[in-house]
């Protein structure tokens, strides 16, 4: 019995043993269960952070700057009002290492050169623009002129020197590169052609005349084109004069500038005023000395000489000499470049023939200009004038409302003369630079005087729509601008006193004529519009398909200059080609209505049943 009870004593034992160990088991499966699902649901979570990261990064990314105008303009953006501060430095630092690893700039560079391009739809941007941009003191600025010198240096702006004043522009080539995501690099200079070299000898000029270079960085860089295409006739021609004749770096630039006149400006003809702006003053006051007296070193050794004046030497102008020309220009068609030395002329057999219908009283006013100054007469005329002490040119004004032919009139009388016409800009004399617009109306007579002293015949100088010039003259300390004018017209009235040649000025408006001007034009020529006669003549010649009665209705109606006649018969003809029938007479009416700017309740009707 003992036995038998120890031993389910044991068995109890062994089963309870066992029943612990099967629950611990299945505690320890629930466990590693829930802590492994535990683990899946974190590894879950964390995957879905993870992606969400990666498409939050993703869409940075997209929005990142990735082309240089990209980080140019992202530069921009931060630096406006910054003051420079080290915040704006810091935010914007990878776009800046971007660029200035691109173009091979430091840091003041790139953001300087950001703030240019911003500012780039100005072609003289100041130094005040940066700081007002940037929103720092000027001074500021100029402890980064260093920076700009070298953004100068690799033209990536330019900058012009008026009166100390720096102003700054940046070149289209520049902008050009950066929108394509491009390194800027000057046009190569070396292995041109005789043309390419001139164009480029063109762009230092030009570049001179703007003051966006130095004297002695025009001749530096002068030197180095010349030396970088030294297989060219033309440069081993000058490198030899240069060797036997003359050393100077003045006398250098001053062939090269007869030089660059000849080729690119068609121009065998300078004055001293196409010649001072090139140089520093006192060299150019030496220049001049030396060439009034016949000494200077181009002229003794008959490179340039004086211009023929009625078989004199004139002082006051030069050329290039045949010879000089032959062995300089071997490479280039110099019959064809001669033949174009008149570019400035509009040339008298080139103007289409154009009948004009006028009142009687101007007919008879254009009729006698037109007979006085016709080639057989003007010369005599002249001489009689200069033997009573009197001027012997001929200024003239034509005045009027718009449309009534005073442009056109000039352009047949120069044609029925046989004289060319020199044109003149009027907005070309305006500019913006202090001084600047003076030497332009002077450049004008002096240019025009060359063409009285080389042209066989002499031409025309029309100052078309001349109002902006020949107005009233300003009150004196009235401002800058006003200045100027008055200066600019202080020119022209000195000029007009010693013209010689013949002078046309047009004008709309002559209430604000300046009575110095009145009296120094010679024929005062007004045009009115056209009256009945005339109008029906116009028409009848510009639409003959008209009838006589039809043009005199048209007549009768409408009070037309010949310009606002020619603008309707010009919408007739687009017309007539568009619906391949020709206008009813009730169309052109309407034509007339639009160009008058208003609608007749009643049209006369003319010679009707």
């Amino acid at each position: 019995m003992a036995k038998t009870v120890a031993l389910y004593a044991n068995l109890y034992h062994s089963l309870k043993m066992t029943v612990n160990y099967i629950v611990c088991c299945f505690l320890a499966h629930s466990r590693i269960t829930f802590a492994l699902n535990h683990i899946k649901t974190i590894d879950m979570r964390q995957l879905k952070i993870t992606q969400e990261d990666e498409n939050i990064n993703k869409d940075v990314d997209k929005k990142a700057p990735k082309t240089m105008l990209e980080h140019i303009e992202c530069i921009v953006e931060l630096v406006e009002n910054s003051s420079l501060n080290k915040d704006f430095f810091q935010k914007a630092k990878k776009s800046i290492n971007y660029v200035a690893k691109k173009m091979k700039l430091t840091t003041n560079q790139v953001v300087l050169l950001a703030v240019f391009i911003e500012k780039s739809d100005n072609n003289s941007i100041e130094i005040s623009d940066l700081s007002e941009f940037i929103k720092c003191r000027n001074i500021k600025i100029i402890t980064l002129m260093k920076d700009i010198d070298e953004l100068e240096n690799r033209r990536l702006v330019r900058c012009r020197r008026n009166y100390d004043k720096p102003s700054y522009r940046v070149p289209f080539d520049v902008i050009k590169a950066v929108k394509e995501n491009e390194i800027y690099e000057p046009k190569c200079t070396k292995n041109l052609s005789t043309i390419e070299l001139f164009s480029h000898i063109e762009t230092l000029i030009e570049e001179k005349r703007e003051k966006e270079i130095t004297y002695e960085a025009l001749i530096d860089e002068l030197e180095l084109l010349l030396e970088n295409n030294s297989s060219l006739a033309f440069c081993q021609q000058v490198k030899i004069y240069m060797a036997s004749f003359f050393s100077s770096r003045r006398s250098f630039l001053l062939l090269l500038l007869f030089c660059h006149y000849f080729i690119n400006e068609s121009d065998d003809c300078l004055g001293f005023h196409n010649l001072e702006d090139f140089f520093e003053k006192v060299e150019f006051r030496h220049i001049q000395e030396f060439l009034k007296l016949g000494e200077h070193k181009l002229l003794r050794t008959k490179l340039i000489e004086n211009v023929n004046d009625n078989g004199m030497g004139n002082r006051e102008y030069f050329k290039l000499t045949d010879e000089a020309k032959e062995k300089l220009f071997v490479e280039l068609d110099i019959k064809t470049t001669q033949s174009n030395n008149k570019k400035d002329l509009m040339q008298h057999a080139e103007i289409t023939s154009k009948e004009l219908f006028y009142n009687k009283r101007e007919q008879s006013q254009i009729m006698q200009l037109t007979s006085l100054i016709h080639k057989d007469n003007f010369q005599a005329v002249q001489e009689k004038l200069e033997k009573g002490g009197m001027r012997k040119g001929f200024a003239c004004l034509f005045y009027g409302a718009p449309g009534t032919g005073k442009t056109e009139t000039a352009y047949q009388i120069a044609r029925s003369t046989g004289r060319d016409l020199m044109m003149v800009d009027i907005s070309e004399t305006k500019s913006m630079w202090y001084g600047e617009s003076e030497k332009r109306i002077k450049g004008i007579f002096e240019k025009y005087k060359s063409f009285l002293k080389t042209c066989e015949v002499a031409p025309i100088l029309l100052f078309n729509e001349a109002d902006a010039v020949i107005g009233k003259r300003k009150e004196a300390g009235r401002g800058t601008i006003d200045q100027t004018e008055n200066a600019i017209q202080n020119i022209l009235l000195q000029e007009m006193e010693n013209l010689e040649g013949i002078m046309i000025a047009t004008t709309n408006l002559t209430q604000n004529l300046d009575k110095a001007f009145e009296r120094r034009f010679l024929y005062k020529i007004e045009f009115d519009k056209p009256c009945v006669e005339a109008k029906e003549k116009i028409w009848h010649t510009m639409l003959p398909a008209l009838s006589e009665q039809e043009r005199l209705e048209l007549a009768h109606n409408y009070n037309f200059s010949g310009g606002q006649i020619e603008n309707i018969v010009r919408k007739y003809t687009v017309d007539s080609i568009l619906n391949g029938i020709a206008p009813t007479l009730d169309t052109i009416h309407g034509y007339c209505q639009s160009e008058s700017l208003y609608k007749n309740e009643e049209r006369k009707k003319i010679g009707f049943l």
